[in-house]
């Protein structure tokens, strides 16, 4: 599926500036995807379509997705 210009302004994707690994391209791929989706959330909610407490859980359980992600990656294990 091709990405349409209207995806890439909502979910803009860096090019990964950092020490090269496969772990590090990965885990900034997911904090990226993790801060477009806070940025979302919180829009959402001083719109007033969620509300605080459904935004806090969310954004809660997203950090919880990337810190796991993070400890997956990691290649210390």
């Amino acid at each position: 599926m091709a990405e349409t210009d209207k995806d890439r302004f909502l979910n803009p994707i860096a090019k990964y500036q950092g020490e090269f690994s496969i772990e590090n391209l990965a885990f900034n791929h997911n904090l990226q995807e993790f801060a477009n989706r806070i940025s979302i959330i919180c829009a959402l909610e001083t719109g007033g379509k969620i509300s605080s407490d459904d935004a806090y859980k969310q954004i809660k359980d997203l950090w919880k997705q990337l810190k796991d992600s993070k400890r997956n990656l990691s290649s210390d294990k």
